[in-house]
C-alpha cells in the first residue's frame, strides 16, 4: 500500500489501497467508476487533512493548473483551475494590481478547496469574491457550474460539505475583483497599520501568520484544528461571568465568534503534549506532529481539549481540519 506520510501537512505515517494525480480535466470520465464505486478522497495540498489511520480506499490527488484573466473597465473576472496553490494565487493577483485577497494570504491548501471551506482571516472570507464554482458531477460525467448564491456559504462551510452533491471533483474556481476595491483593516493587527495599502496588509497578514504558526515544513500540522465557535450573546454574557477578558467578534444581532485559541490558552493546553501530538506553544489552535506522533494520541488531545471547554465554557468545540479514518470522514 503506498504511504499518504508526504501527501498531507499533518505528516502522519498512513497508507491507502491506490493513489493516483491528475494532472487533466479530460482524465475526470475515465475515474467514473472509481469515484462511484469505491471509497475515494480528493485531495489536494493535504493542508486541511488529516490521515489517522490507514484509508481503505483510493486518493485522487489534484494537479490541475492554469489562470485565465479577463477584465472591464470596472472589474477583474479571474478563472482558476482547482490544483492551483492557494497562496501563490493570491501573490499572482497582488503582483498583478489584483487586489481583495490580501487579507487571506499564506493559508494553505489550492484553490479548489477554498470554496468548500469558504476560508477567511482577517475579516475577509473568499464567498466575497467568489463568481461560480465548476465542478465535475461523476453521477452524470458532465461538468457544471454552482453560482455564488447557489453555494449555501457559512461560517467554514457550503454545499460541498452538505452531502447533498453527488460524488464531485471541483475543477474550477471563478473570482470576480473590483478594481477599486475597498480595504479591509478591522481586525488586529491590520487595524494598527499607518500607511493602509495593498501591499502593507499583505506584509502583515504574512509576518503575523509567520510568527504564530508553524511551517508544516519544519514541524507537521494541518493549520488551525478548531473552528471559533459561534454563540448567542446572551451565552456570551455568561461567559464574561466566568472570564471578563474573553474577546469576541459580532457575527449579527444575536451571534458572536469567540477564539477558540483563547478559550483553550486559558485552560493550560498551550505546549501540552501527548506522546509525539502537542499544542502548539504559541498559537494554542494549531496541534502539532512532534516526532512520529499517531493517530490515536492526536484524537485522544484533541478530545481532552474539547472535553476541558465543554465543562468550563459550555461550548462544543468542532474540527475544522477534515480527519479521515479507515473508512473515510470522521468527526471528533
Amino acid at each position: 500500500m503506498p504511504s499518504l506520510q508526504s501527501l498531507h501537512t499533518f505528516g502522519l505515517n498512513a497508507q491507502a489501497l491506490d493513489i493516483q494525480f491528475l494532472n487533466h480535466i479530460d482524465d475526470l470520465s475515465n475515474l467514473k467508476e472509481m469515484m462511484l464505486n469505491h471509497q475515494c478522497m480528493i485531495l489536494g495540498e493535504g493542508s486541511n487533512t488529516v490521515f489517522i489511520e490507514d484509508f481503505d480506499g483510493s486518493v485522487l490527488v489534484n494537479k490541475l493548473k492554469g489562470i485565465d484573466v479577463k477584465e472591464n473597465d470596472n472589474e477583474y473576472l479571474i478563472e482558476v483551475a482547482s490544483g492551483e496553490s492557494w497562496h501563490e494565487f493570491v501573490l499572482f493577483c497582488h503582483d498583478h494590481q489584483m487586489y481583495s485577497f490580501e487579507n487571506l494570504a499564506l493559508i494553505p491548501g489550492t484553490v479548489g478547496a477554498s470554496p468548500i471551506q469558504n476560508i477567511g482571516a482577517y475579516g475577509v472570507e473568499v464567498k466575497d469574491f467568489i463568481e461560480f464554482v465548476e465542478y465535475f458531477d461523476f453521477a452524470s460525467g458532465t461538468i457544471k457550474k454552482l453560482l455564488k448564491d447557489e453555494c449555501q456559504f457559512g461560517y467554514r462551510d457550503s454545499i460541498f460539505k452538505s452531502g447533498n452533491l453527488p460524488p464531485f471533483f471541483i475543477t474550477k474556481v471563478g473570482f470576480k475583483v473590483r478594481k477599486n476595491a475597498k480595504l479591509v483593516n478591522t481586525y488586529s493587527p491590520l487595524d494598527e497599520i499607518k500607511a493602509l495599502s495593498p501591499s502593507r496588509i499583505l506584509e502583515t497578514v504574512i509576518e503575523t501568520r509567520q510568527a504564530k504558526l508553524p511551517d508544516p515544513k519544519d514541524l507537521g500540522n494541518a493549520g488551525s484544528f478548531f473552528k471559533n465557535p459561534v454563540i448567542s450573546k446572551r451565552h456570551y454574557q455568561t461567559i464574561l461571568d466566568l472570564d471578563a477578558a474573553c474577546p469576541s467578534y459580532p457575527v449579527d444581532n444575536e451571534f458572536v465568534k469567540l477564539p477558540a485559541a483563547y478559550l483553550i490558552d486559558q485552560l493550560g493546553f498551550k505546549g501540552s503534549k501527548l506522546g509525539g501530538i502537542a499544542c502548539h506553544e504559541r498559537q494554542p489552535l494549531v496541534l502539532v506532529n512532534l516526532e512520529n506522533g499517531s493517530g490515536n494520541e492526536l484524537i485522544e488531545l484533541a478530545h481532552n481539549i474539547c472535553q476541558k471547554v465543554w465543562e468550563r465554557f459550555s461550548i462544543k468545540l468542532e474540527n475544522e481540519v477534515r480527519l479521515i479514518g479507515k473508512q473515510g470522514l470522521i468527526s471528533l
